[in-house]
């Protein structure tokens, strides 16, 4: 199960693409009345037709970059298992109805369903709106198949190694620095999804002392996965730092931003730069076209000499490979 994308770049479909996704309370997490105001008078209009020339730039013959990649994915997956393997959205199409539905066509006595969502850390925004909004329609429509869902892998080993292998050969090139740039989400979300209420953001260095919150914090799984992945690669510490990206308002988001760390790195004498977006599994809108062409532009712009953003896991043998081990374990969370 992944994001979504519009079905097309005509400005009424990302407009309906968008009315969905940012209607989600997990997403924009005010109240309905004001987060209806919100998206549907103000953010909506003004959002979708700069969005559907974004989408134009990135979009391929075959369609979106991260349905067809997605689906690229579910092929090879089910290369390497006997069971049927479906895809699913978030947003747009296919639903996980359709595919709940597609897989009892496949196998009408279906006794259990293991969904792997397509987000390697934890966040209100993503992970947990996936897995709430899928629990949902299992319940609604009353399937009486078991269904197992994966937990969040940001430093499951599998993963981890599947990450570092597709970064190595980039790191044979001369660069000053690797950028790794995660998809931004509202401190305020950090803050409601600390299940101590004491300890994110209200504790110094509050990502590096052990506390239960951890389990539920985006912030602290996106610096895990870095640090980790760094080790194995043997990147000493002066060659890495972590951003976030995808602001959207005025409000504080986690910090510090990808675009304002583009712009600056130049003038710190960082003029080689590699970026990698770990919290994206599949190449999409926001890596190929914030990364990949306006950061790469910004930072260029800002006096850097060269910008290279390694691609997401996408169809990584690798990555593959974690999949089918992760749709055959049996600790995970159940319905």
């Amino acid at each position: 199960m992944n994001l979504g994308s519009p079905d097309s770049t005509e400005v009424k479909d990302v407009r309906r693409y968008l009315n969905e996704f940012l209607m989600d309370e997990k997403v924009i997490d005010y109240p309905y009345l004001l987060r209806f105001l919100l998206v549907r008078g103000i953010i909506v209009p003004l959002r979708a037709p700069k969005s559907a020339k974004a989408y134009q730039s990135i979009w391929t013959k075959e369609g979106s970059p991260l349905m067809v990649i997605s689906e690229q994915l579910r092929k090879a997956v089910q290369e390497h298992v006997s069971e049927p393997v479906v895809l699913a959205m978030r947003y747009g199409n296919p639903s996980p109805k359709a595919a709940f539905d597609e897989l009892l066509k496949k196998n009408p006595q279906l006794e259990e369903v293991v969904l792997v969502p397509l987000y390697p850390h934890y966040a209100m925004s993503s992970y947990e709106t996936a897995v709430e909004y899928a629990k949902d329609i299992h319940k609604k429509e009353r399937y009486t198949f078991k269904l197992t869902i994966i937990p969040p892998y940001y430093k499951e080993e599998k993963y981890l190694d599947a990450l570092a292998k597709s970064i190595e050969p980039y790191l044979e090139a001369d660069y000053d620095h690797i950028l790794f740039s995660y998809h931004g989400v509202p401190e305020r979300h950090i803050r409601k999804g600390d299940i101590t209420g004491c300890h994110c953001l209200k504790v110094n260095n509050c990502c590096e002392i052990d506390s239960p919150a951890h389990i539920y914090c985006y912030a602290h799984q996106c610096k895990k996965t870095t640090e980790l992945v760094t080790t194995m690669l043997g990147i000493p510490k002066n060659k890495y730092s972590v951003s976030f990206q995808s602001r959207l308002g005025r409000e504080e988001w986690l910090k510090p931003y990808t675009a304002k760390r583009l712009e600056e790195m130049p003038q710190e004498g960082i003029k080689k730069l590699l970026v990698v977006c770990p919290a994206f599994v599949s190449d999409c809108l926001e890596t190929l076209e914030e990364i990949a062409e306006e950061g790469k532009e910004d930072f260029l712009h800002a006096g850097g000499e060269s910008f290279t953003m390694i691609p997401c896991l996408n169809t990584h043998p690798d990555w593959v490979g974690a999949i089918v081990g992760y749709a055959k374990v049996n600790e995970s969370i159940s319905e």
